[in-house]
């Protein structure tokens, strides 16, 4: 084997490696999502305490992947397509890790609704739209694995049902709201909740983005499909 062989064999196989992380840290966050929002609608305070403390796991396997990352950009000095997805990688991993701090943040505000009285079939919709978004992140990441842009395009084009679903969430939470005003501050609380969830589906599609910039060489050059009408709705209370 001569020298360019075997730096490029080492290459893939700290690729692999950290690779294995990012997965691992999907993993986890994919986890922390349903267990936050399982534990809200059961009200399960000791399974909301675990995800907060889960989330520092999170937190150490972005530091060790940007770490690996930076070695391997040191060490191998990787070019062009190489360069792209070490740099990708990154990217992704502050993306999960960033969905990892929503899934907490939802935890954290779980035991605050505890004490609340609850809001008719909310908790419930709430978890079906954590539901939808964690199959897109676990596809978002396949679609890196497998370097599938369709698979991507497809995670990318969901993001407007995650949109519509938080509409319809937030457009509830507003006539629970005008109806009794005993359930504005609950209502609150779970508008933060689906808001995180709703914004944990753009870092979903931004790994998407990120698969299709890796495999073609440019990111989607159109605005992917954003559905928001709840500042308009807000607006007419």
């Amino acid at each position: 084997m001569n020298n360019t062989s075997h730096i490029l064999s080492a290459f893939d196989r700290d690729l692999e490696a950290v690779q294995a992380l990012v997965m691992r840290m999907g993993g986890l966050v994919e986890t922390a999502l349903l267990d936050a929002a399982e534990a809200l609608e059961t009200r399960d305070e000791d399974q909301a305490a675990r995800v907060r403390t889960g989330d520092e796991a999170i937190d150490a396997l972005e530091d060790r992947i940007n770490a690996e990352c930076a070695r391997l950009i040191a060490l191998r000095a990787p070019a062009a397509t190489d360069l792209r997805t070490v740099l990708t990688v990154m990217k992704i991993a502050a993306a999960l890790e960033r969905a990892g701090d929503y899934a907490k943040n939802l935890a954290k505000r779980t035991v605050v609704l505890g004490q609340m009285h609850q809001i008719p079939g909310a908790s419930g919709a709430v978890r079906r739209l954590a539901k939808v978004v964690v199959i897109m992140l676990n596809d978002a990441l396949d679609a890196y694995i497998r370097r599938d842009v369709k698979l991507a395009e497809d995670v990318r084009q969901r993001d407007h049902e995650v949109d519509q679903m938080y509409n319809s969430i937030f457009r509830e939470f507003l006539t629970h709201m005008m109806e009794d005003p005993r359930n504005i501050g609950p209502c609150m609380h779970l508008h933060f909740i689906a808001k995180n969830i709703e914004r944990v589906g753009d870092h979903a599609t931004s790994v998407a983005e990120q698969v299709i910039y890796l495999v073609t060489g440019s990111l989607p050059d159109d605005d992917r499909p954003k559905v928001d009408s709840t500042a308009a709705s807000a607006a007419g209370i």
